[in-house]
């Protein structure tokens, strides 16, 4: 005969949300990441329309009540989305035992060598289990490399020189051209042909492009079926 046991959530210490800081309203960035930011959320929102996800700028991950939250410049956590309502304390950060899980992926964009990102940063994304997390240094604070990958391996990070993120689907790979007005190279999210997650503007103007092509394949079809004598309006 099998046993049935019965779970009490009360056996299960929950940590008060209200105890936690989940937000001080500090800003910390600057022009050049608070764009680069926006272009990695943006993107994914914009191209992964029929997935389940969430995505966040400088939103706070607690990884446990023990200590105070860190927030990475970008997370990506595939599955969860945030609660219908995202006022209530408990609901206005990512609380990994809320979400049931760590994000997959968590970015650092380095400005400074003040941040830390190869030391105590790593070191807390590493004890969070995120699978993956990224350095991004344009300006080469941290050293002569632009881009850091580490992968989590059983307990510890590995730095790893793959680009393609296979438990979740998706690339980073640095990116020539223009986002909101600006020319610049920056990061972005790739499918494996290295093709990039466009933008919401980059793919409005991808569909006017298509419909304008083919509204001259229409009119060259119509000037040929006057040339043969044939009226284009009546079929």
């Amino acid at each position: 005969m099998v046993e049935q046991i019965l779970i009490n959530e009360d056996d299960f210490y929950i940590p008060d949300a209200n105890q936690l800081i989940t937000e001080d309203d500090t800003p910390v960035d600057n022009f050049a990441s608070a764009k680069q930011q926006r272009l990695l959320v943006g993107s994914l929102y914009s191209s992964l329309q029929n997935q389940i996800l969430l995505a966040e700028a400088n939103v706070g991950i607690f990884y446990t009540d023990l200590q105070p939250a860190i927030v990475p410049d970008v997370f990506l956590s595939l599955d969860v989305q945030v609660p219908q309502n995202w006022w209530e304390k408990n609901n206005r950060c990512y609380m990994v035992w809320r979400f049931g899980k760590p994000p997959e992926v968590v970015l650092e964009i380095v400005s400074n060598k003040e941040g830390d990102e190869l030391g105590k940063k790593l070191g807390i994304y590493e004890q969070m289990r995120a699978s993956y997390y990224i350095v991004y240094d344009p300006t080469q604070q941290l050293g002569e490399k632009i881009l850091r990958v580490y992968e989590l391996r059983g307990r510890r990070y590995f730095e790893t020189s793959e680009t393609w993120l296979e438990q979740v689907g998706l690339g980073i790979t640095l990116w020539t051209g223009e986002f909101e007005g600006r020319q610049d190279t920056w990061l972005r999210w790739c499918y494996q042909d290295k093709t990039v997650l466009p933008t919401g503007d980059e793919r409005a103007e991808q569909e006017r492009q298509r419909a304008e092509q083919a509204e001259q394949r229409a009119q060259l079809l119509a000037e040929r079926l006057k040339a043969m004598g044939i009226d284009p309006d009546t079929l």
